[in-house]
């Protein structure tokens, strides 16, 4: 039900380089593909200096519905991914926990949400012990539709 394409709304995060760099936030659009009925294929688009780049990652299913682990390079550095709240047509709130830091990120199946899913998604973000002024929201114009460029993140 996850399937299809998304758009990154908001996120929240203590990541430093989201700090120093939200200034320069991309339109971000997802698709999302279903492999194997269980782990999920992602890729993101969106643009760094001007070129549209299309970044791929696997979730692999997790112990519970909804959980799913995302792989990186070297030890320690898996990221649990929580499948927060979602009524697959308008919005989907997912959570990202690698060590003790934790994101929370909103996609909407269009560029825009409603206030109430808004609502929602703030009050996720101060339920984990984040707060407003750790919180970014993506521009809704300039979508890549497709790639200029392509990495896979393993």
């Amino acid at each position: 039900q996850l399937a299809g394409r998304w758009f990154l709304v908001g996120m929240a995060s203590r990541c430093s380089y989201l700090a120093e760099h939200s200034h320069r936030l991309e339109a971000t659009a997802v698709m999302v593909t279903v492999l194997d009925g269980q782990s999920l294929a992602i890729s993101t688009f969106r643009k760094l200096d001007g070129m549209c780049w299309e970044i791929r990652q696997r979730y692999l299913p997790a112990q519970a519905h909804g959980r799913f682990l995302l792989k990186g390079r070297g030890y320690g550095s898996k990221v649990d991914v929580v499948v927060g709240e979602t009524d697959y047509s308008s919005y989907a709130i997912l959570y990202f926990q690698k060590g003790r830091s934790i994101s929370v990120k909103l996609y909407g199946r269009t560029s825009r949400v409603s206030d109430a899913v808004l609502d929602k998604f703030e009050q996720r973000i101060r339920a984990v012990g984040l707060s407003e002024d750790v919180t970014y929201y993506f521009p809704t114009y300039g979508f890549c539709d497709s790639a200029d460029e392509f990495h896979i993140l393993d």
